[in-house]
């Protein structure tokens, strides 16, 4: 059973959540960030990213004490208000003719840990130790993790119910999409839904594994920490935002790389043939990737490669995955590339205009080569999750993309924990 829990969130005030909100920090182009940072001064770009106003920005551990900084001053001037009592939150997203209806709640590490919270996706070490640094310093969590849930008929009944009500936050960004946020507060409709989830066995992790891994690791340290330790803490649990299966967009990611190692493009071409049916595709049409079948784009033109299945065996859930395919068919044997996550060859890139990007960018001759594979869907995130099996990296892009700074889970007090914050001063 999956348990869900209310939470008092930070939030900004409704007069400024529009100018608060952001996109995520990675999603911005420099000169767009720069602009942003420079024109307006209510971002929450500015609590991520405190060495705006500094000629060296400062690093690591340092500059996550100017994130709590900054994030502190937030608070002192208003920008940012804190519930008196734990609610739920809806937020919805809509963009030309797509609604997404999703619930911010905060999770159990305990279920994290114990599979009730399945997961699809390898960490890395070093990325879980930075972030888990960042939670630690900073006591709070401004991005939450993507989860999925199947479709259910009592909650989409109390949602509906609920967004009948006048929002907390209603506006429109520079993007035209429309977001607006409901608070449930209602002891009986927290108890209603806290009772439907309870009734779910189980919820996959979307988008938002290291985020997940690095909470639990960061909740492990302040437990050491903490001689009055119940379980009850703030930080033993994760903030959340769960979505329904049936309002999740999958879409795929493309494969760049960087020459043909070694091969001429006809050697290239004859070596594919042994585990693909190549075809050629005329007037330079791009051919839409379908299940086992991928886009190519090689020297100015598009082909697509139809999967020999005499010559491929499909042993598990993972091994039918077309980015495993890709993998072990072409990438590795033909190519050598082993490490999918850090070999400088290999390049991804997803979004609505993935493959004109790429066809430019090989144009350009930045790359030699790029493949296109379809996106896999989400009963093959949850084959892969239930068998414990883990997909290649970059195997989806996920929508919705939530703005950050809405809603703000604090992990501690550091005067209640009694921890050293003087650094902080």
């Amino acid at each position: 059973m999956a348990l869900i829990h209310p939470f008092k969130a930070v939030r900004p005030t409704p007069d400024k959540a529009a100018l608060v909100a952001s996109r995520s920090y990675e999603a911005y182009a420099q000169p767009e960030l720069q602009s942003e940072l420079r024109y307006n001064p209510l971002s929450f770009l500015h609590v991520l990213d405190p060495g705006f106003t500094f000629k060296e920005p400062p690093a690591g551990t340092e500059r996550f004490q100017q994130v709590y900084n900054r994030y502190q001053e937030f608070l002192a001037k208003s920008i940012f208000q804190k519930e008196d009592n734990a609610c739920f939150y809806l937020y919805q997203i809509a963009k030309e003719d797509r609604k997404t209806l999703s619930f911010f709640c905060t999770c159990s590490l305990d279920d994290y840990q114990n599979d009730v919270i399945k997961k699809h996706e390898d960490t890395l070490q070093h990325r879980k130790a930075v972030l888990a640094n960042y939670m630690y310093t900073t006591g709070f969590s401004a991005e939450p993790v993507l989860i999925t849930y199947p479709d259910h008929k009592d909650i989409d009944r109390i949602f509906q119910a609920e967004i009948s009500r006048a929002p907390e936050y209603d506006f429109t960004t520079a993007e035209r999409a429309r977001h607006t946020l409901w608070k449930i507060a209602k002891p009986e409709i927290i108890e209603k839904l806290t009772a439907a989830f309870a009734s779910i066995p189980a919820l996959y992790i979307a988008d938002g594994h290291h985020r997940s891994a690095s909470s639990l690791l960061t909740a492990q340290k302040i437990k050491a920490e903490n001689p009055s330790h119940t379980g009850n803490e703030a930080y033993n649990f994760f903030m959340a935002c769960l979505i329904p299966e049936s309002q999740i967009t999958i879409r795929g990611v493309n494969r760049m790389v960087k020459d043909l190692k070694g091969y001429s493009k006809n050697d290239f071409l004859t070596q594919l043939n042994t585990q693909f049916h190549v075809e050629k595709k005329d007037q330079g049409i791009y051919p839409l990737p379908q299940k086992h079948c991928f886009s190519m784009y090689l020297d100015g033109a598009w082909y697509t490669l139809h999967l020999r299945r005499d010559r491929y065996t499909f042993t598990d859930a993972l091994s039918a995955l077309d980015p495993q395919i890709l993998y072990k068919t072409l990438l590795e044997p033909l190519l050598g590339i082993s490490d999918l996550r850090n070999d400088q060859r290999l390049a991804y890139a997803c979004g609505s205009s993935h493959h004109t990007d790429m066809k430019a960018r090989i144009d350009q001759g930045e790359f030699a080569v790029g493949f296109n594979i379809a996106p896999i869907t989400t009963e093959e995130i949850k084959s892969i999750a239930n068998a414990g099996l883990v997909m290649p990296p970059k195997s989806t892009y996920i929508e919705p993309k939530l703005l950050s700074g809405l809603t703000i889970y604090e992990l501690y007090d550091w005067e209640t924990l009694k921890l050293a914050s003087s650094r902080y001063k």
